[in-house]
């Protein structure tokens, strides 16, 4: 099992086995939404707030 801490609570999040880089998951504790960085380490940071213009 790979786990990662949550830059937002400092709690370990489990990172799926199939997980892959820029998947969004969610932190079990805060609830906050998490983009995984790298792998290989395994890095997280917050996930980007939707832009206005998204999808246009």
């Amino acid at each position: 099992m790979t786990t990662a801490t949550c830059p937002e609570c400092d709690a370990d999040v489990v990172i799926p086995a199939d997980a892959m880089e820029n998947e969004l998951i969610s932190c079990a504790e805060c609830g906050a939404e998490l983009e995984i960085i790298s792998l290989n380490p395994v890095e997280l940071d917050l996930a980007p707030e939707v832009e206005e213009d998204w999808g246009e």
